[in-house]
């Protein structure tokens, strides 16, 4: 897989898990929920994604997703 596939998985992960932990734990959880849709909408204007960076240095190859 290529780098935009892994960040699409690991924050459809997070939004997952952060509402399942409101559901059963504590709704403050909702706020890492909002976190995470706050990161993918600042990434989509600034072209800057930390996990991206992160998963890159990680060895990740960059590509299309249309692969």
């Amino acid at each position: 897989m290529v780098v935009e596939r892994w960040i699409r998985l690991f924050a459809g992960s997070f939004i997952l898990i952060s509402l399942a932990l409101a559901h059963w734990v504590h709704p403050y959880w909702l706020w890492f929920t909002a976190f995470v849709g706050l990161n993918l909408f600042q990434s989509a204007l600034t072209q800057w994604c930390l996990m991206e960076n992160i998963l890159v240095k990680l060895g990740v190859k960059r590509g299309n997703t249309a692969e």
